[in-house]
């Protein structure tokens, strides 16, 4: 694909347009907001920049979540390496919050996301694509190159798991 062609800007355009969706999925798979945006701006500048290796005829969505999670799967193996940073914002709140202002300031919303975040990352993937962007099963696999049994068994440990965190053990069959 040539830089200026007309394809090359509808080839754009699709991907400003799914910049929502990504940044939801990023978001997910990196645990926080910030972290999520910085992956999606790694993901978009890589398939930018390696926009010749993708398939006219594919699903861009689908190989731009993949360039996300290998991303990701880079990002989470060299931080093993290098070990755990804290934001320096995050650690102010680590000790000495009100334990009844936190426990009475929490939503279902903070729960679930809290659930999601807790989350392993093959389930916490598979809840964004399925649960959170809509895909099937089906594409769901075919994104992750897995089998689909393997994604219906980890969604459905993942809702469970999420169930539990929302209504504690043994009060959801969800």
């Amino acid at each position: 694909m040539h830089a200026g062609s007309a394809e090359m800007e509808s080839v754009r355009a699709r991907i400003v347009a799914f910049l929502p969706r990504l940044r939801r999925f990023c978001t997910v798979l990196a645990r926080s907001e910030d972290r999520g945006d910085d992956l999606m701006q790694a993901t978009v500048e890589r398939a930018l920049t390696r926009i010749d290796q993708w398939q006219p005829g594919s699903s861009l969505e689908s190989w731009m979540f993949r360039i996300a999670q290998n991303i990701h799967i880079d990002a989470v193996r060299a931080q093993g390496r290098r070990g755990i940073t804290i934001d320096i914002d995050e650690a102010v709140s680590l000790a000495g919050d009100d334990g009844r202002a936190v426990v009475e300031g929490r939503s279902d919303l903070n729960q679930a996301r809290a659930a999601m975040a807790a989350l392993p990352d093959e389930q916490r993937v598979l809840m964004a694509l399925v649960v959170l962007d809509g895909r099937s099963y089906k594409e769901a696999a075919e994104i992750l190159d897995i089998p689909i049994g393997t994604v219906m068994s980890r969604i459905a440990r993942a809702r469970q798991s999420v169930d539990r965190a929302l209504h504690g053990e043994g009060q959801g069959n969800g």
